[in-house]
């Protein structure tokens, strides 16, 4: 098992990394570290929860402390006002004890703070693009003497639209620099924004996105569009849990849920869009220190949310892309721990359930134990499922006219619900990368380059 002394990391960041609770660093902390420390570029695909802001966080601060000096060493570019948030957290825990600058550049607030922490000089710029630009342009920001630039969620920022931002960015910084790619999936458009900014890089995949860590239990409640709000509120009576995430597709759905939940007297905020950053920071520091039950949150205002110990997701809507779904389970069973995600599913979303069943290679147990079933033919639950692979007709699909033999509901022994562990077998990612496996990793060779793999 490896330790972060020997990724190659001086004394007192392991000190410092310790005193946060890690003993032993992740698989992406583990192949990303030590690139990034030996100054090469990095092409890192990993989904949320595996570590990823300490990957590059931490080599990025000991590469300032080796060389302190009042000029910008890296910039971290992220896609919302809550990842960055998230990210500068990140920088500064794992700083504590330096004098690390820092300066959150984000907009949706005045800029006058922000303008102060540069201008008394800052190390590590982190920012969303729109306000950064602004900024630049206003003859706030210097970047030509930049070392390090980290693009982070690159493809949340093709989702949003930022794509020709970050362009415009790449054009204001050093050609000559040391450059950190991350992204989720890796779609056709991230590949080609990749080749143009990274130079022979080295590249590590961590858990293909189709994957759901096998420590989140995930149930499926068909249930009609109307009944949706008692299910839900049934679900959280009959659960003491409390911290629970919810997933709405719109804005407002998510402020019509917790309207819904505040005359039932639960605690709940939502967190999209249209909030004020100033809301949505208040929405989730309650809902971090338990002074909010549920959190409703739609998936972009989402992408920066970590709370510790999170257990329970409740996807109220069914996600129309298929990545988001696991992006979404993803905020619970974090780093190896246990979680939970029930998903409703009306009539009008059972194509969205297909496509996710498709990509994650699983059929998701059925809860049918609730009084709000909906009646569905077994043909129509048939089409929801993803087609068999070849060689598996003997296995046992969930969902269909077939039952469980072990019904779904919550155990008196533990008090937590309880699924059957029976389940279609994992897809193997598409890939023509050809594999050779190692001790605890797999390393590929692709088109003359080396890609670390780690299947976390």
């Amino acid at each position: 098992m490896q330790s972060f002394e020997s990724l190659g990391l001086i004394a007192p960041l392991v000190k410092s990394v310790s005193e946060q609770g890690y003993t032993t660093p992740t698989p992406i902390q583990a192949l990303a570290i030590p690139t990034i420390l030996k100054g090469s570029d990095l092409f890192a695909t990993a989904p949320t929860g595996t570590g990823k802001t300490a990957a590059f966080a931490i080599p990025i601060i000991q590469q300032i402390m080796a060389n302190p000096q009042r000029k910008t060493h890296a910039l971290v570019l992220a896609p919302t006002r809550e990842l960055a948030h998230q990210i500068s957290d990140n920088f500064r825990k794992y700083a504590s004890g330096t004098n690390l600058r820092i300066a959150l550049v984000y907009g949706g607030v005045s800029q006058m703070r922000q303008v102060q922490e540069i201008r008394r000089g800052c190390q590590v710029i982190i920012a969303t693009p729109g306000r950064l630009l602004d900024l630049h342009q206003q003859g706030f920001i210097n970047l030509k003497q930049l070392q390090v630039f980290v693009l982070d969620e690159a493809d949340r920022m093709l989702d949003m639209g930022f794509i020709h931002d970050v362009k415009r960015v790449i054009k204001l910084i050093p050609a000559t620099r040391q450059t950190l790619f991350f992204s989720a999936t890796m779609p056709k458009e991230i590949k080609t924004l990749a080749s143009t900014i990274l130079t022979d890089p080295e590249q590590v995949v961590v858990t293909p996105v189709s994957s759901t860590a096998e420590t989140i239990q995930q149930g499926l409640y068909y249930v009609n569009t109307a009944e949706k709000k008692d299910l839900l509120l049934q679900l959280l009576k009959e659960d003491p849990t409390p911290s629970i995430l919810v997933f709405t597709r719109t804005k407002h759905g998510a402020d019509r849920i917790v309207k819904i939940l505040a005359k039932a007297q639960i605690t709940a905020a939502a967190i999209h869009g249209n909030k004020s950053q100033n809301a949505r920071q208040n929405a989730l520091n309650g809902f971090k220190n338990n002074k909010l039950r549920v959190l409703v949150a739609t998936d972009i205002a989402a992408r920066g949310i970590d709370v510790d110990n999170l257990t329970h997701v409740i996807n109220y809507e069914l996600p129309n892309v298929p990545e988001t779904y696991v992006h979404r389970i993803g905020r619970t069973g974090r780093a190896g721990a246990s979680g939970i995600a029930f998903s409703f599913c009306d009539q009008e979303e059972r194509e969205f359930l297909r496509d996710i069943q498709k990509l994650i290679g699983n059929v998701i147990p059925v809860v049918d134990n609730h009084p709000h079933v909906m009646e569905i033919s077994s043909m129509d639950m048939r089409r929801s499922l993803p087609q068999k692979p070849q060689g598996q007709q003997g296995r046992r699909s969930y969902g269909s006219s077939e039952r469980a033999p072990q019904r779904t509901g919550f155990s008196e022994r533990s008090g937590q619900r309880s699924f059957s562990s029976e389940r279609a077998p994992q897809r193997n990612a598409s890939s023509k990368i050809v594999l050779r496996k190692a001790n605890w990793s797999v390393e590929a060779f692709a088109q003359g380059r080396r890609i670390k793999i780690f299947h976390w």
